[in-house]
């Protein structure tokens, strides 16, 4: 082989494999960028009147991923997971994850397995392209005692390994007792970190409804570092007739007294946080489909 033709072949493999590296370095980067989306129940309203037209409003926004907060009876908003998958895609949008409450109905305990209603769900989510179905609540009759309440952590697990199997992540999403109410001289929501799989069972961190119960998002997120893969980004603000019956209520990001950049940032940076999902659940006189807007210009301000 000449020393031409050598170089040449040299030449070319390193060009290769500097290619495939590049490549490697753009996917990474392309896994690592944040998912910004709002959680339709900030417009609640609107999505029971017109949930077409009201997507069709959000993706005119600029917003790209939605979070259910409307399955039932294996309909989403009214829709089949196909008919409204397809109404996502014909509209741009992607919806990653979604809210569906698992229950005590949901696990048979004597089959040890999942009733079909909650099989159904994790199928549909499947269908309509999530990549999480979260559970956001706990039901009062399973944190009265420890024992109870473990066994269902235990189900936690099993809904993941369930969820895994159509390539999906089960996950919780918190209120506020979980910081309130203790168990075994233990707060829930350390309880809940400590007895879910982080492989199985993700966690998304509602940064606002923390703060009723006196939860700090930051202090959270640095005790707990990488457990974090979603979060409800949502600011509050003091009043007389609060959410939950607390002395807050949510308000438009930035006008409240949570320092939520500081938050998401740390959630990205060490928290394991990649989706960050805009949750505003009272207006202060504004309607709520102009202040999701008002919420995603910030969102963008800030870098996400």
């Amino acid at each position: 082989m000449s020393i031409s033709r050598r170089n040449f072949l040299l030449k070319g493999s390193l060009a290769i494999a500097g290619t495939a590296l590049l490549s490697k370095d753009l996917l990474a980067a392309t896994v690592r960028k944040p998912v910004l989306g709002i959680q339709l129940y900030s417009i609640r309203d609107d999505m029971k009147k017109d949930p077409s037209g009201t997507l069709k409003q959000l993706a005119g926004m600029g917003y790209k991923n939605v979070e259910h907060a409307g399955y039932s009876k294996r309909k989403f908003y009214g829709y089949s997971a196909k008919e409204f998958k397809k109404l996502l895609d014909d509209l741009g949008l992607l919806m990653p994850s979604g809210h569906t409450v698992m229950g005590k109905q949901h696990w048979d305990a004597a089959k040890n397995d999942f009733t079909d209603e909650w099989k159904y769900t994790v199928e549909d989510a499947a269908i309509v392209g999530q990549h999480y179905v979260i559970s956001p609540w706990l039901d009062e009759s399973l944190r009265k005692n420890y024992d109870d309440f473990k066994a269902y952590m235990d189900v936690f697990n099993k809904s993941g390994a369930l969820c895994k199997k159509s390539g999906m992540k089960f996950g919780y999403h918190n209120h506020d007792f979980e910081f309130s109410q203790q168990l075994n001289g233990q707060k829930i929501f350390d309880l809940i970190l400590q007895n879910t799989d982080p492989s199985l069972v993700a966690q998304q961190l509602d940064i606002g409804n923390m703060y009723h119960a006196g939860g700090i998002a930051l202090d959270i997120i640095k005790q707990y570092p990488g457990r974090f893969e979603l979060m409800h980004v949502k600011d509050e603000i003091k009043t007389d007739k609060g959410e939950m019956g607390g002395k807050y209520e949510s308000t438009v990001l930035g006008k409240g007294i949570i320092p939520v950049k500081e938050v998401i940032d740390l959630g990205k940076k060490s928290g394991g946080t990649r989706h960050f999902i805009i949750e505003q659940e009272s207006y202060q006189g504004q309607a709520p489909l102009d202040a999701v807007r008002d919420d995603l210009a910030v969102m963008k301000k800030w870098g996400y």
